[in-house]
């Protein structure tokens, strides 16, 4: 260990430092989308209107289709990842690798369907 207390040390290289590069950066990102959504939908706007036509209107706007997508796939992404380190830390094959197939489908499959939704939207 490097000094930090409980923690792993940064990976030397790889798809395994890359990975950890990637939970840095998306953390700070959602985090910022996070805390905007949250302004946007709480105290910019009362959560008595925030129904059905209030999103049809937001997503007339490309705008706010992109944001509500890289919070999507940022939070899909982040998520999936630091559930796959758990899930190395603490399974031990094989049950870590039927594991970790489980939760890449099941990632991918969420991921899919929200960005479907997202994407293919139409107002009635």
């Amino acid at each position: 260990m490097s000094g930090s207390y409980g923690g792993h040390e940064r990976p030397a290289g790889g798809a395994e430092l890359y990975a950890w590069i990637f939970m840095r950066f998306s953390g700070v990102l959602l985090l910022v989308l996070a805390l905007g959504h949250f302004f946007i939908m709480h105290v910019v706007n009362s959560i008595h209107q925030i129904d059905y036509d209030f999103v049809a209107q937001r997503y007339f706007q490309w705008f706010w289709r992109a944001y509500d997508l890289a919070m999507l796939w940022l939070a899909m992404l982040h998520g999936a990842n630091g559930a796959r380190t758990l899930l190395d830390d603490y399974l031990r094959p094989p049950a870590r690798g039927w594991a970790v197939k489980a939760l890449y489908l099941g990632g991918a499959l969420f991921l899919f369907l929200g960005t479907w939704v997202i994407l293919f939207f139409k107002p009635l």
